[in-house]
């Protein structure tokens, strides 16, 4: 559903929008409406037979949402999670797109101006000087082609304008020393042709105290700048855009529940377990070449955009685009103030597209017919440290020590020093034999601790190269002035080759070698850990004399060491949607669509099942959708009051997901999933001060087969709503201007595992994770704006409070420690606040 803002003199309203199909053409359109080109043609927002929300530059201003995260709030069926801006999760109804690996195919496809940009790390981008963002729900790959499996998000961005001279600034600060500055100028350059400039610098200091010293976690560093040419001549239009973005933001906040935070060196508890206070974190020594904990992005594309007018039927559009990322992101995986796992992701893409679209429009029919091709080559470096003397404590049970510190609590991990001894690591060694059934002496066993090492250090690599190919085509019939059919096919044919390499790059793991060993026959286990004790172990190469493979403890190593291995894919297939929309009267339209969403096959990659193997390659079946859905629209009390509503129903068939297979998660397919629902919303503008909106979303996804029956979708609440007002008071020649807002979701859980003790047990989880805590319960978030506006919106000072009343909850769990039983959380932002002052002169006021 969604929200079209009334032409009021005296007031600039937010603007909300879910749509139905029309028959209208824009001209005839209500003064009221808004313009949006979802179905890639220019259409009143009622007229598009689909779930699509629109939120206007108006409405992100007025309510300060200047990032995805906060604007999804307000959106039904969408949320946004920000981890870091190299890990966003997008999720539409239910569904989830947030992996990073190279050979994913993201289900949620975002662009920038009909630009895909859906690749995870790439993908989360600053919302400035933007005409406004469309969020279509519901199988959009007709439309969108690969990766709109469950919807797509559209960022329509301000164009250079042709005779207007304008320029518009902002600046704000508030506490945790946040501040935004950003800007715009446009300009005309001569006859029939314009620039643009716009940026934005946002900074803010951590809100998860380092216990360690040094910056807090959480923080928020980005530089965007975006420059555009537009240039008319006759029937020919030009559009060039190109966009930067840097991102440099301080260590995300991963936070152990299970264990205090402690020092290093002492043992002393220097902090709590609440998930929303201080972590002790840092890096391992050496890491990365002794780089700290923290992300390095950069995200730069240029777009060009032609629209010739061949005569008053027929327009062609021509979309070039080149885009690349790079980010290196270091984090503290366990959570900890021991260097038991460092981790890191080093992930680069680069991609190129081209497409055509011929569009017609004549008397009862639209219609539009296309092809593209897409290419996209990136890879995903992720090295791990792990202190294999902690990692050995965590697996015995003795991260506290074991009994070996009297009377330390369990909640308390040892000093550093205790993790040197020998003697300590030596029976936590027999401890973990035993538990296989095996029994070490006291001397063997010292003598393979002696080896153990503080920062064995190991590397994946996995790559795609993809080739896409896609022809589509878009018809809508207008039967009468109130009906209306439609419909949309497309083909997509992929080529896909992928890659995998994995290597340990400072000597054999000491324990993955012992991990190993113990499920072997015992004369090769004997024969193993009787090598694993020779001094120098990790470092000895293999031989004929020392026959003993180069162990990994993550992952095992492809062949010679870091030799790559690759496989090719080669998958076609078809997505289809069929629409109907009914206009009883002037006000009010109904539509019914039936959609069949695609996935394309995924080639996906995991390491060898022992040291020198093999990279094992699988193919994953086209992941499928068949959406069902129905939808109303309409206007009442003299077009001051709107509602809409939709209801949903999908049927999945190899619906994707990840599972731990040791210490790595791995895609796989879980076989079918449903889910239905309703989203609604309703705008009620009673006088030309005060306009009131609310949104609801219900959404009952499920899977229905296999171990994981019954678990709810990742990061997908069943209920979720937002409430707020807009209140616009006359005052001297200016208005005051009062908008809050309550934001509410219900619980949701962080893993399709729905963190389930039986589904991370032994073997499959390294280590058993009995607790099932990694979810987070129903809250509500309360905002508020209050300021002065001068005359025509000349210039405008507020102040503004989020999250008003300080609620702690968290906005993820589970993550990469995980893999060792070690559950991290990511506390939510907390209460923020600040003044913020505005400028606008020249343009359309």
């Amino acid at each position: 559903m969604h929200f079209r803002s009334l032409a009021l003199a005296a007031i600039s309203l937010p603007v909300f929008a879910t749509a139905t199909a029309h028959a209208e053409t824009p001209d005839a359109a209500p003064a009221d409406s808004i313009i949006v080109t979802a179905q890639l043609r220019e259409q009143d927002v009622i007229d598009v037979p689909m779930a699509l929300s629109v939120v206007g530059n108006e409405q992100m201003d007025r309510m300060g949402l200047y990032e995805f995260d906060a604007l999804s709030r307000f959106v039904p069926g969408f949320d946004v999670q920000n981890q870091s801006p190299n890990n966003p999760g997008f999720v539409m109804r239910g569904i989830t797109s947030d992996s990073g690996t190279a050979s994913n195919e993201p289900r949620v496809s975002v662009y920038q101006d009909g630009v895909s940009i859906s690749k995870s790390r790439g993908s989360y981008v600053e919302l400035f000087d933007i005409e406004r963002v469309e969020i279509a729900k519901g199988p959009q790959s007709t439309l969108y082609g690969r990766g709109a499996l469950i919807g797509a998000v559209n960022i329509i961005q301000n164009k250079a304008k042709l005779d207007d001279y304008e320029a518009a600034g902002r600046v704000s600060y508030g506490n945790y020393n946040s501040w935004l500055t950003e800007g715009m100028v446009n300009a005309p350059i001569g006859e029939g042709m314009a620039i643009r400039l716009a940026g934005r610098i946002r900074k803010r200091d951590g809100y998860t105290e380092n216990l360690l010293g040094g910056a807090d976690f959480n923080s928020a560093d980005t530089k965007a700048v975006r420059g555009s040419f537009h240039g008319e001549k006759g029937d020919l239009r030009f559009d060039l855009i190109g966009n930067y973005q840097k991102d440099t933001p301080s260590g995300t906040g991963f936070k152990s529940i299970a264990y205090n935070p402690t020092d290093p060196a002492t043992g002393a508890v220097i902090g709590d377990r609440g998930r929303n206070s201080g972590a002790a974190l840092a890096a391992a020594d050496g890491f990365e070449g002794g780089k700290g904990l923290g992300l390095d992005r950069q995200v730069w594309g240029v777009t060009g955009i032609a629209r010739l007018k061949l005569n008053d039927q027929f327009n062609l559009t021509s979309t070039t685009a080149f885009r690349r990322f790079d980010a290196l992101e270091i984090f503290d995986a366990d959570g900890i103030s021991l260097p038991m796992l460092t981790a890191a992701e080093d992930a680069r893409g680069r991609q190129f597209s081209q497409e055509f679209r011929l569009t017609y429009e004549s008397g009862p029919i639209s219609a539009f017919l296309g092809g593209s091709y897409f290419w996209e080559n990136g890879t995903q470096r992720v090295p791990t440290q792990f202190d294999e003397r902690a990692t050995l404590a965590r697996l015995a049970g003795a991260l506290n020590g074991g009994g070996a510190i009297p009377g330390r609590a369990a909640t308390d991990p040892v000093p550093a020093a205790l993790l040197a001894s020998p003697a300590f690591t030596g029976a936590l060694l027999q401890g973990v034999a035993s538990a296989y059934g095996v029994a070490l002496s006291s001397a063997q066993a010292q003598a393979i601790a002696a080896n153990l090492k503080s920062n064995h250090l190991e590397s994946t690599t996995n790559g795609a190269r993809t080739r896409a190919f896609d022809l589509f085509g878009d018809v809508t019939l207008r039967l009468s002035d109130q009906f209306e059919l439609g419909g949309g096919l497309r083909y997509t044919h992929d080529d896909k080759r992928s890659t995998y390499m994995s290597s340990v790059d400072n000597g054999r793991s000491i324990l993955g070698g012992l991990i190993g060993a113990l499920g072997q026959p015992a004369a090769v286990r004997t024969a193993l850990l009787q090598a694993l004790a020779v001094p120098g172990a990790a470092n000895i190469p293999t031989s004929a004399a020392y026959p003993v493979p180069m162990f990994g403890l993550g992952a095992q190593p492809t062949a010679g060491n870091g030799g790559v291995d690759s496989d090719t894919l080669s998958n076609g297939g078809f997505s289809w949607r069929l629409t109907a929309r009914y206009k009883p009267g002037t006000d009010t339209s109904l539509y019914a669509t039936y959609a069949r969403g695609r996935r394309p096959e995924v080639l996906a990659a995991s390491a060898p099942s022992a040291p020198m193997g093999a990279t094992r390659f699988s193919v994953l079946d086209s992941e499928t959708v068949d959406s069902f859905e129905l939808g109303a629209k309409t206007a009442l009390m003299n077009r001051t009051l709107f509602l809409d509503g939709a209801a949903f129903f999908y049927q999945y068939d190899n619906f994707q997901t990840t599972v731990q297979q040791g210490t790595q998660f791995v895609l796989t397919n879980a076989g079918k999933a449903e889910s239905y629902g309703f989203e609604g919303q309703l705008r009620w503008v009673p006088s030309d001060v005060l306009t009131l909106f609310a949104t609801y979303a219900y959404n009952h996804s499920r899977f229905k087969t296999g171990v994981r029956d019954g678990n709810r979708f990742r990061l997908s609440p069943d209920h979720s709503a937002s409430f707020g007002a807009q209140a616009s008071l006359p005052a001297g020649p200016g208005r005051i201007i009062f908008t809050p807002s309550v934001t509410w979701q219900s619980k949701a859980y962080f893993d399709d595992d729905n963190d389930r003790p039986d589904l991370q047990q032994p073997p499959a989880a390294l280590v058993a994770d009995t607790i099932q805590d990694e979810w987070q319960g129903s809250y509500a978030l309360v905002n508020a704006r209050l300021g002065y506006e001068a005359p025509g919106g000349a210039w405008r000072i507020e102040g503004f409070i989020e999250n008003a009343f300080d609620k702690k909850y968290i906005m993820d769990a589970g993550n990469t420690g995980d893999s060792l039983g070690m559950p991290t959380f990511i506390g939510g932002a907390p209460r923020f606040y600040g003044v913020s002052a505005s400028f606008r002169f020249g343009g359309a006021q």
